[in-house]
């Protein structure tokens, strides 16, 4: 038989949890790689009473659920995309929140020795010179577009690479295992690595180029677009997360004594 105190209890947990508001945000597979969402959402429900349900995909996939207005807001990784997605009106801003850095990992031989290059250009060159098992996660990411960019500017075409040239379609933990599996050379984000367990005989070999900058963006969808989306929520949300307890949070966030990311988002 419950006593008192435990009927209590419970009605003001069911209250808690009835009142709680749903949410739903598009999220890139680095940004949910890196751990950060698991430091995050606690906070926020905690703080606003406001469940966050992630839809984690790539940064094309987030822009595609927030034009078809399936989710209330995304958080990606891929400027241009985020000001084409803004300017055709499907979403109300762009609010720069996070950032990191992309970085060039590969096998511990090192065989396009990679980690003497000068530049990012530099280290794409030496590996397509050499053609070794290089994974691509081919599923129009942030990342994905970044390491597409990187090579038109290295001079190549990777439409056109033969088969060393691994597409795997996948986000960055399933890409990352078929680098290990490969010991092949790959494009990351630095929280997604950090926090990648299966290191196998892959080392970051590359990094500290200022073209390998990755800022982390949040997009509200326009109710203009979509009449039910929970923009009233959306911006609850992002006056959080750029809140200074967002900022604590994002800034002592780290894995093996490394920080993940770096909180940079400005007043309006």
């Amino acid at each position: 038989m419950m006593t008192r105190v435990s009927v209590t209890l419970a009605a003001i947990f069911f209250a808690t949890a009835a009142f709680a508001e749903d949410f739903k945000m598009a999220v890139t597979t680095s940004f949910e790689n890196s751990g950060l969402a698991d430091v995050l959402l606690p906070a926020i429900k905690q703080d606003l009473g406001i469940d966050v349900q992630l839809l984690v995909v790539g940064t094309g996939q987030a822009l595609r659920l927030g034009q078809a207005g399936d989710v209330d807001a995304i958080l990606v990784h891929s400027r241009a995309a985020e000001e084409a997605f803004v300017a055709e009106g499907y979403g109300t801003h762009r609010r720069e929140i996070m950032y990191n850095d992309f970085v060039l990992i590969g096998p511990q031989n090192d065989p396009a020795d990679i980690a003497g290059a000068t530049s990012a250009v530099e280290a794409l060159q030496r590996i397509g010179a050499i053609e070794p098992a290089f994974v691509s996660r081919g599923d129009d990411s942030g990342t994905h577009k970044k390491e597409l960019s990187l090579w038109a500017l290295s001079g190549f075409d990777a439409a056109v690479f033969g088969p060393w040239y691994r597409e795997v379609g996948a986000g960055m933990g399933a890409s990352l295992n078929t680098a290990a599996g490969l010991s092949a050379y790959i494009l990351a984000d630095r929280a997604s690595w950090l926090n990648f367990g299966n290191k196998a005989n892959l080392a970051l070999l590359y990094a500290g180029d200022p073209v390998l900058f990755n800022q982390y963006a949040y997009l509200p969808v326009h109710p203009d677009k979509h009449v039910h989306v929970r923009n009233d929520l959306a911006a609850k949300v992002e006056e959080w997360l750029v809140s200074p307890s967002a900022a604590e949070l994002i800034n002592s966030y780290q894995i093996d004594g490394e920080t993940l990311f770096t909180f940079n988002a400005a007043e309006k």
